[in-house]
């Protein structure tokens, strides 16, 4: 990974915009400024805002970006706007060549990762995946959801303090994406160390750095899922990807990226969604005092943490030929950043989208888990595990409290927290909420 061919293939895809964007952003660019600025990290909306003001579709230099709902959710369905990859970067050949001799390992931002592709290999990988994420299979995991978040809120310690990060958030999806893949619980302390060094790579413009350090990350992955497919040919269990591997449908390189980014998708997207669900309520206690008073609004809540406060903000598609929309002419090729945060805030299609409601009627309709073909496979997952591990915590700890400013993660797409230390207040047991209610 510190070969010349690798470092090249970085600038191509992350060096040069990087530059460009902080050249951009001193120049007083909003959309630079979201992808560079420490505030953005705090609090991104002034940037995207500032980015509205600007146009529905405003071109920067490498890309189209956009904030606007109607816009995004017509790109997102639209068969003229592919995935984008690495691929698609417009480079001379004899680069194109050098930069596929620094082979990578199989990841969720590249292909065949189902983020990065589009019919036919698209809709042949997705429809093998898709069993695992009908409602029936969703319906199964739900006892499954709910015994081990009992089990991580019983270790929790009663009138003591916790990071709800650690403790908590991560530990409910990383126990159910291990089981969905077949993964031994030993082996979750690695999943977790290697999410962390590869996330960066969803980022624009990331260092030189957190480039090598993503892929090296990668690379110990890549042996292990070797080693782990070995073992469910040999021993195949009831996992999803059992079923991959004895279908036969998917060759090695599309089995581990199909995992990986599984594990991306059902980990990252759950930890940020409770932990901004945490904060979210507890800044807003009215619309928690909502949820103890009517609990049958919690999916509704959910649904208003993910558009008030996105675990992922923004997408990207590429243009495949000419084409024009709302007036604008986009040349094939060129690329599109789709701010989700942005369309999830658009004054035209929620009212007053500052403010958070959990009763607001069309709070389903954002886009975090984006629209057409690309739609999350695991949204329904993430919206019941969601659900279940939030409304478990604040009943059990009604007196649940910060203890201190949470502490963000250090990258601009997956927005979420790195840490949150909590003081838990006493436990709320069953039998005590049956006295209470008598």
């Amino acid at each position: 990974m510190t070969s010349p061919r690798y470092r090249a293939r970085w600038f191509v895809e992350h060096g040069a915009a990087r530059w460009a964007l902080r050249w951009q952003a001193r120049r007083g660019n909003p959309f630079a400024q979201l992808l560079t600025s420490p505030a953005a990290l705090r609090d991104p909306y002034p940037q995207i805002e500032a980015m509205r003001t600007q146009g529905r579709l405003v071109h920067h230099p490498y890309t189209w970006a956009t904030a606007d709902y109607d816009l995004i959710r017509t790109m997102l369905r639209d068969n003229r706007f592919g995935a984008f990859g690495p691929d698609g970067v417009d480079m001379p050949e004899w680069l194109r060549d050098r930069l596929k001799s620094a082979r990578t390992p199989p990841n969720p931002v590249e292909p065949p990762s189902l983020l990065m592709i589009d019919p036919p290999d698209h809709t042949r990988i997705r429809k093998s995946v898709s069993a695992a994420f009908t409602p029936r299979a969703i319906a199964r995991l739900r006892d499954r959801v709910e015994s081990v978040t009992a089990e991580l809120l019983d270790a929790l310690p009663p009138g003591g303090s916790a990071d709800l990060i650690a403790n908590f958030a991560q530990q409910v999806p990383i126990a159910i994406i291990s089981d969905m893949l077949g993964f031994p619980r030993e082996n979750r302390g690695e999943f977790l160390a290697w999410g962390d060094a590869a996330t960066p790579l969803l980022d624009i413009g990331i260092s030189w750095r957190s480039w090598r350090d993503a892929y090296r990350a990668m690379d110990v992955m890549d042996r292990y899922l070797d080693q782990h497919l070995a073992r469910l040919r040999r021993e195949p269990g009831e996992d999803i990807l059992s079923s991959l591997v004895t279908a036969g449908e998917l060759d090695d390189r599309e089995l581990k990226a199909t995992a990986s980014l599984l594990m991306g998708a059902g980990f990252e997207t759950t930890v940020n969604l409770i932990g901004n669900g945490v904060v979210q309520l507890l800044s807003h206690p009215e619309e928690l005092a909502k949820l103890r008073a009517d609990p049958e609004l919690w999916p509704q809540a959910v649904d208003e943490i993910l558009r008030f406060d996105p675990p992922v903000m923004m997408t990207g598609r590429i243009v495949l030929a000419d084409t024009e929309i709302d007036g604008v002419a986009l040349p094939g090729g060129a690329v599109v950043v789709m701010s989700l945060a942005g369309a999830n805030r658009d004054p035209r299609k929620f009212a007053d989208p500052n403010r958070f409601d959990i009763t607001r009627a069309n709070a389903r309709e954002h886009l975090t888990f984006s629209s057409g073909i690309h739609t999350c496979l695991g949204s329904s997952l993430a919206r019941m595990e969601g659900v279940h591990a939030l409304r478990s915590l604040f009943d059990q700890f009604p007196e649940l409290t910060l203890a201190g400013q949470p502490e963000r993660r250090p990258l601009y797409n997956l927005h979420g927290y790195s840490r949150m230390p909590a003081r838990l207040g006493p436990r709320i047991t069953a039998s005590m909420e049956s006295v209470a209610a008598q």
